[in-house]
């Protein structure tokens, strides 16, 4: 029986076979269990159909990967749902292109056949992202795994809008919408980035009828003049009084508007007065309502002026903006032109320049679903992480608007709203009707728009398990229990996810009705997850943003093919802070790649004494149990497992609090600091004890605690590098493990009986021996190879713990003996002093004295530095009235020892030969 590992740790080997025995096995598969007790479960946030795997989706799935997998280990029933979004215009976007290389548009195919074609695309290259997460062995429950265009789902959204139609929440009227040209559709103000830009603010005159004055305005947009229908000035504005009411006459189309008095038009800003273009302005808009103004549209779909636009009709909206400005200082009716700083909204997706364009769109009459989704953030029911994004969504929230729904797509899911050429009126049902609902009339025709793809998205939590039908999956697993995701879909997706869970899962309108204490108990129940967890940005090695243009993007890809999936991970973990960016550097996933190669040559150094005292009879894996603790006799032993159990509550702590880089940070000082650095070495000695049965017991019993602090450390590593601990594990059992994978054992849990500071400060002592031994002997350039006897002076109770800890001393620190003395070595060459021993490497070679007196002098200036460091606080009144007692007690000790050690160095220095 042997345990084969290969020489070299090489990741490619062995992800790839791993990632696959997790999907054939479906390790993660989970079956509805009978209550929602011990339920741990979170969803995905779907990535775009079209999506390929970014650093952004690295950080968040392995943020999830890592928590789903702890609590997994923790004997919880977890469910991590995956999916993937439907994209509308990303998806439709990626089928036009393909169309194009064919010469072939989707107006010449129609609706039904170029839909056909989007599941085709969809089928050959749709899985891409979800195939990679299987490749980075992502433990998402692959049987579950759903398409936000799947049936069940069509079905649900359906549901949804009808609902909210009938209950006055959906309406469909003429709104200004943010119109993008390019994709040509309405998109949400969320999907409009805005970009200061240096315009020009550019003064028009029109003629009053009547006069031969004139009223002048200031505008950043002249060509949308064509569609003026009044020009407002502010009722209290001094300058304009005797013009309200007035009409004047709108250069080049000649059409006759009036002077109105509206408290939208700052006197502060230009002249005082606005051309109001009820069409191409929320603002116009708003006072044309106010004040029954006629709406003139004079662009297309594509910014191209129309019929309406008179002689300009036909020319792209800058060309016009050109056309209008020459034809203006024609007839000397242009003015002041200066220069303006312009905040342009930008189409997200495509970055053309947004159009406010009058529009009719469906809207979710959003109020009474945000006050709801209100309440549950501010009692508590959902707690954000960090705490600083509740204000943020809170802030929002409370000014939120009435939302788009509408897309102008094929793509998505169709609105089931049905016009009548009769009556002019909407017939909403969840099948297709045979006539009007009002009019009875057959001349129905559906609408053509989907709805927007964060529509169906908000609705996952709930319709994912099922809804609207009342499943027993619905009733376990909903509320999830934490979202992780990123700031940057905070209101795309988390407010909008609030918002209908709380609405459709909290009996819709009639909540009220119940009593208080009922009314409460259904809000809890209603959110989509108890918590969420907001993660940072991935930036590049400087700080700066990732972006094509900037050439700086990292592929996740190429990097996992250079350095293994776990030491990414593990990279992502270690720098993930709350609220901190992460800066990506590939120096530190070259760090923890040499981490996985410390782990693979522990596993190696164990497996070959574990063969060799199996071959000499010294140790039998036959009844080895990980969970059963071994007596710990020896101070290592004692020192590893207090380590081991403090770490792993560490651990648990950390991860409690999404702290992931304090736990990664936590287990990589153990496993190669602790572990590996001292404990194995020091391990070495009763693994090679010898031939004699005591011998064979000592070998025995330093092996199994070796296995079991080793079997310990594989499975708190487990959640963050998944691939090398399983590879590792089942060759610890020989290819029969007590599992089918280390991810289905349990966690190590911490027993704090266990966790021993004074076997810790005692260990830490022996380390500071050894370490100062190391030191004294590289300051005198002894070579490695030499042993030299060491000569010490230490207090009783530190002078046992050295002999106890003999042979350690001599192996780690290179000494041939150790002598203990009662006189003071602090002038000694080549010594050391420290509280608690002194201590000195005897060495007969000509000392150095300069460089002796040098390392004393440095030596001498830091303790001094630090003496007067504890002097300053002692003496500041402030710091002693409010300090706590221990601290204080403390510092005092310090300065007294400080004291000390600054005395013996001053005679050591003294003693020293003249120069």
């Amino acid at each position: 029986m042997s345990h084969e590992l290969p020489k070299a740790y090489d990741p490619g080997a062995i992800e790839a076979r791993w990632a696959e025995y997790w999907v054939a096995e479906k390790l993660f598969h989970v079956s509805t269990p009978d209550s929602a007790k011990n339920i741990f479960d979170l969803l995905l946030p779907p990535p775009n159909v079209t999506g390929r795997l970014h650093m952004g989706h690295m950080l968040n799935q392995t943020e999830m990967d890592i928590i789903i997998r702890w609590h997994r280990m923790r004997g919880e029933n977890t469910l991590w749902l995956p999916g993937t979004d439907h994209a509308g215009i990303a998806t439709q976007m990626m089928v036009e292109r393909q169309l194009a290389t064919e010469n072939k548009r989707r107006q010449d195919m129609g609706r039904e056949k170029f839909i056909e074609r989007v599941w085709e695309w969809k089928r050959h290259y749709g899985g891409a992202i979800l195939d990679q997460m299987k490749r980075l062995g992502a433990s998402v429950d692959w049987g579950r795994e759903y398409f936000t265009m799947d049936e069940n789902l069509s079905v649900a959204v359906k549901e949804v809008f009808v609902r909210l139609y009938e209950q006055g929440l959906i309406y469909r009227g003429k709104y200004i919408v943010n119109w993008c040209p390019r994709c040509m559709t309405a998109i949400s103000d969320l999907e409009v980035v805005h970009e200061e830009t240096q315009g020009k603010l550019y003064e028009i005159r029109y003629p009053i009828i009547g006069s031969k004055d004139y009223i002048t305005v200031a505008t950043t947009r002249p060509e949308t003049m064509l569609g003026d229908t009044a020009i407002a000035v502010n009722p209290k504005d001094e300058r304009y009084k005797t013009l309200i009411g007035r009409v004047v006459r709108v250069p080049l189309v000649n059409r006759e508007v009036a002077i109105i008095a509206d408290d939208w038009a700052n006197p502060e800003f230009g002249t005082g007065a606005v051309k109001v273009t009820p069409a191409h302005d929320p603002n116009d808009f708003a006072i044309g309502q106010r004040h029954n103004l006629a709406q003139i549209n004079i662009m297309d779909e594509t910014a191209k002026l129309n019929e309406n636009a008179g002689p300009y009709a036909g020319l792209d909206r800058y060309a016009a903006r050109k056309k209008v400005l020459e034809d203006l200082e024609k007839e000397h009716l242009l003015g002041h032109v200066k220069e303006h700083m312009l905040s342009i909204g930008k189409c997200d997706r495509c970055k053309t320049v947004v159009e406010p364009r009058l529009s009719t769109q469906w809207f979710v009459k959003i109020a009474p679903l945000a006050k709801r989704a209100i309440e549950v953030v501010e009692k508590g029911h959902i707690k954000f992480t960090p705490e600083n994004y509740k204000t943020i969504y809170l802030n929002w929230m409370n000014n939120i608007y009435d939302w788009c729904i509408s897309r102008q797509l094929w793509w998505g899911h169709r609105i089931p709203a049905w016009h009548c050429a009769d009556c002019k009126q909407d017939t909403v049902a969840r099948e297709a009707p045979a006539k009007c609902a009002h009019c009875a009339s057959a001349k129905i025709e559906q609408d053509t728009d989907v709805l927007d793809t964060w529509f169906s998205s908000a609705l996952l939590p709930f319709t994912t398990f099922g809804w609207p039908k009342q499943t027993k999956d619905l009733e376990v697993f909903y509320p999830t229990s934490l979202l992780i995701t990123g700031f940057d879909i905070l209101f795309f997706w988390v407010a909008r996810m609030i918002m209908m869970g709380c609405w459709f899962m909290g009996d819709e309108n009639k909540l009220d009705s119940l009593n208080d204490a009922q009314r409460e108990e259904k809000l809890k129940a209603s959110v989509p997850f108890r918590e969420v967890y907001i993660h940072a940005l991935v930036r590049d090695a400087d700080r700066q943003k990732m972006s094509k243009t900037k050439g700086n993007v990292i592929d996740p890809i190429e990097i996992i093919e250079r350095f293994g999936t776990d030491a990414v991970r593990f990279t992502l973990a270690s720098m993930a802070a709350p609220g901190t960016d992460i800066a990506f550097n590939e120096d530190r996933t070259e760090g923890y790649r040499a981490f996985a190669n410390k782990i693979w040559n522990a596993a190696r150094f164990i497996f070959m004494n574990m063969d060799k005292a199996q071959q000499s009879g010294a140790w039998t894996a036959a009844g080895f149990d990980p969970a059963e603790t071994p007596d710990a006799k020896t101070l290592e032993d004692k020192w590893i497992l207090s380590r081991f159990h403090a770490v792993t509550q560490a651990l648990d702590e950390s991860l409690k609090a999404y702290r992931f880089d304090e736990a990664a940070n936590a287990v990589y000082r153990f496993f190669w600091n602790e572990f590996c650095d001292w404990y194995i070495e020091i391990v070495k000695l009763r693994l090679n004890a010898g031939e004699s049965d005591s011998d064979k017991a000592t070998t025995k019993t330093a092996l199994t605690f070796t296995l079991h602090i080793f079997e310990g450390s594989l499975r708190l590593l487990s959640p963050f590098m998944p691939f090398i601990t399983e590879e590792i594990w089942h060759a610890v059992y020989d290819g029969k493990p007590p599992a089918k994978s280390i991810a289905l054992t349990r966690y190590p849990v911490a027993d704090s009986k266990l966790v021993n500071s004074a076997t810790e400060a005692e260990m830490a002592l022996l380390q500071s021996f050894i370490v100062d031994v190391r030191t004294i002997r590289a300051e005198m350039k002894v070579e490695n190879k030499l042993k030299t006897p060491v000569e010490t002076q230490a207090k009783d109770g530190i002078r046992k713990t050295l002999e106890q800890n003999l042979n350690s001393i001599q192996k780690l620190a290179n000494a041939e003996s150790l002598t203990f003395t009662e006189k003071s070595l602090a002038n000694a060459a080549g010594a050391k002093v420290s509280p608690h021993y002194e201590v000195r490497v005897v060495y007969e070679q000509k000392i150095d004295v300069a460089a002796e007196r040098e390392r004393l002098t440095k030596e001498l200036k830091k303790l001094e530095a630090e003496k007067d460091s504890a002097q300053r606080q002692l003496s500041n009144e402030q710091f002693m009235a409010k300090a706590p007692e221990k601290v204080k007690e403390g510092i005092k000790r310090r300065a007294e020892e400080l004291a000390g050690l600054i005395a013996k160095i001053q005679s050591a220095l003294a003693g020293l030969p003249k120069a």
